[in-house]
C-alpha cells in the first residue's frame, strides 16, 4: 500500500493534478502530534512536498484563527471546534475523521499507586493523592466533568494543579514532589519516557476525543493529498503506534 499511494502521488505530481505547492501551513491540536509528526514525514518523503505543522490546545487554535495571521490551509482539531469552524465558513467540504484519543493516568516512575480497573479505583486514587493535575484544554474539561459527576469536586478542587496545556502539566509532574497523580491525553503521555504510564481510564469513565481534518478555503491541490495521506492506510500505522485510535468515518 505504501508504495502504491506514493506512486499515486508521484503520478499526479508529474501530470499537473497535483502540483508541487509552496511550503503547506498545517495548524494541529497537540494530541496529535506523537502520530501526525511521522506520518507528514513520510508524506513528505514521498512526495517531496515541504509542510510546517503547528500545534496548540483546542482553545489555543480557536483563538489563532480568530487572530488571523497567517492561515492554515489544512486545519486538524477536536471535533466541536471543527463544527464552530465549519459554520463560521472557515473550512471547505465536511471535516475528515482522522483519529481518536483516550485519557489517561501518570505519575513519577518512584511512586506506587494500585491498578485502577473502575471507577471505584479511580475514586481511591484521586482520594489519596495529595495533588491531582490535569490541564484547562478539552482533557481537563472532561476530568473536572467527570470529578463532579462522581461528587468528588470538593475533594479535588483544593489540590488540583491546573495547566494551559498537556506539556505543561507533564513538566510539573517530572518536578513535582509528594504523591501526585495526572491525567492527560494518552498520546502526550507517551512522549514523556520520564514519567510512568499509569494506563488508559477505565472503560466506564473515559472519554475520547475524535480529531478530523479539512482544508481552509483557497487550499491548493497539495493539501488535499495530504487530506488523503492521513485519513487513509498509509498513515496508519503511524497512528496506532503513538496511541490514536482509528475514527470511523461518520
Amino acid at each position: 500500500m505504501r508504495h502504491r499511494l506514493a506512486a499515486l502521488l508521484a503520478l499526479c505530481l508529474l501530470t499537473g493534478r497535483v502540483a508541487l505547492a509552496a511550503e503547506l501551513q498545517v495548524m494541529s491540536a497537540g494530541a496529535m502530534e506523537p502520530g501526525l509528526g511521522p506520518a507528514v514525514r513520510s508524506f513528505i518523503q514521498a512526495s517531496s512536498q515541504e509542510v510546517q505543522v503547528r500545534y496548540g490546545t483546542a482553545p489555543m487554535l480557536q483563538q489563532a484563527l480568530a487572530d488571523g495571521g497567517e492561515a492554515p490551509q489544512l486545519v486538524i482539531a477536536p471535533e466541536s471546534l471543527m463544527a464552530e469552524l465549519a459554520r463560521a465558513g472557515r473550512l471547505v467540504g465536511a471535516p475528515v475523521p482522522i483519529g481518536r484519543v483516550g485519557v489517561g493516568m501518570v505519575a513519577r516512575p518512584d511512586l506506587a499507586f494500585a491498578p485502577v480497573t473502575d471507577a471505584e479505583g479511580l475514586r481511591r486514587l484521586v482520594t489519596g493523592a495529595q495533588s491531582v493535575v490535569f490541564n484547562r484544554a478539552s482533557t481537563g474539561q472532561h476530568m473536572e466533568r467527570l470529578f463532579e459527576r462522581m461528587g468528588l469536586a470538593a475533594v479535588v478542587t483544593p489540590k488540583a494543579r491546573r495547566y494551559r496545556t498537556g506539556a505543561e502539566v507533564m513538566a510539573h509532574l517530572l518536578h513535582g514532589t509528594g504523591q501526585e497523580i495526572g491525567f492527560g491525553t494518552i498520546t502526550e503521555i507517551r512522549m514523556v519516557r520520564q514519567l510512568r504510564y499509569l494506563g488508559p481510564l477505565p472503560p466506564d469513565v473515559q472519554a475520547y476525543t475524535t480529531y478530523s481534518a479539512a482544508l481552509a478555503p483557497g487550499a491548493p491541490a497539495a493539501a488535499e493529498a495530504l487530506l488523503r495521506w492521513l485519513s487513509g492506510p498509509e498513515s496508519r500505522s503511524a497512528f496506532e503506534a503513538a496511541g490514536i485510535e482509528i475514527a470511523a468515518a461518520r
